[in-house]
């Protein structure tokens, strides 16, 4: 994972390159960021324990039949899911981040699914914990959650990695749903990005066991260490992919470019998974953009 102040630094040169290369790229962009949504909604629902695999979960937004029984709430979380991705990259631009808005999105996301508690905090007497941790009292949900806000609104200097974390940390320790805090919390990071001029991240599922880690740390330390590895690596990730596509590059495997470097495949691994390498995944393998003539002399 990237040291704090390499990551910092490099996704200031990333955002640079970025904005440099889309003019004239806004569709190419927008067929990423389409592409991307069954990864987004697998990953986010694999980390709530959703049997769903990736492969799965594109089947069901295409609408194409499954070979096995998939419970009917499974089918609605990712459909509900991925309609909530593509509204935030539609209104994240235009509209704030308000309180209304985080109701309606998680309207949304339990569309069909529990109607009962969609769209609402939580209420008198729904009480919910997260392992050991339990969440504040649900009297003091709203105001915990306009203090939020208007706590990382008022934020204009720390790095977008640390807001982002210390932003997904506290609205995972308001937990101000009785169901789909998870989700809706990794949505509202990429929101938040959106909103101020980033590209959106996927947390993997793979990094799970890290991400709970993440919350740990938070709970016991009030500590975002760990939350920014994650997420400056994920930022990090999501730069190289749409650079490596927006730049013209050639997009090959990173066993591919293994045949073509001195360094070994597994060494290639080890730098992509740290960031170090300009790598990104697609569908869960590893890739890289190589320019015209620079094969092999990375």
């Amino acid at each position: 994972m990237p040291r704090k102040p390499e990551a910092f630094t490099n996704i200031a040169t990333l955002r640079e390159r970025y904005y440099k290369a889309l003019p004239g790229k806004e569709s190419l962009l927008q067929t990423i960021n389409q592409a991307e949504i069954p990864e987004h909604v697998y990953n986010s629902n694999a980390i709530e324990n959703s049997t769903l695999s990736l492969e799965e979960t594109e089947k069901i937004l295409l609408d194409i039949e499954l070979e096995r029984y998939i419970e009917t709430r499974e089918i609605h979380e990712a459909r509900n899911l991925a309609r909530v991705v593509e509204y935030i990259e539609q209104k994240a631009e235009q509209h704030e981040l308000t309180s209304d808005l985080v109701l309606l999105l998680h309207k949304m996301l339990l569309a069909n699914i529990d109607e009962s508690i969609s769209g609402c905090f939580r209420q008198d007497g729904e009480w919910v914990r997260v392992g050991a941790y339990i969440a504040p009292d649900p009297k003091e949900v709203p105001k915990l959650i306009t203090d939020w806000l208007t706590t990382y609104k008022a934020d204009s200097t720390s790095h977008i990695i640390t807001r982002i974390a210390r932003f997904h940390l506290e609205f995972e320790h308001i937990h101000p749903f009785c169901d789909g805090n998870g989700r809706i919390g990794r949505v509202l990071n990429n929101y938040a990005l959106l909103r101020d001029g980033y590209v959106p991240i996927n947390i993997a599922f793979a990094d799970r066991a890290l991400y709970y880690d993440a919350f740990k740390e938070y709970d016991e330390k009030r500590s975002t260490t760990v939350m920014e590895g994650l997420i400056g690596r994920a930022l990090t990730e999501s730069y190289h992919k749409r650079l490596a596509y927006m730049e013209g590059k050639q997009i090959i495997t990173l066993k591919e470019y293994a045949k073509t470097v001195t360094d070994s495949a597994s060494n290639l691994l080890n730098k992509a998974e740290r960031q170090t390498i300009e790598a990104f995944q697609e569908k869960g393998v590893w890739k890289i953009g190589v320019s015209e003539g620079k094969k092999g002399k990375g």
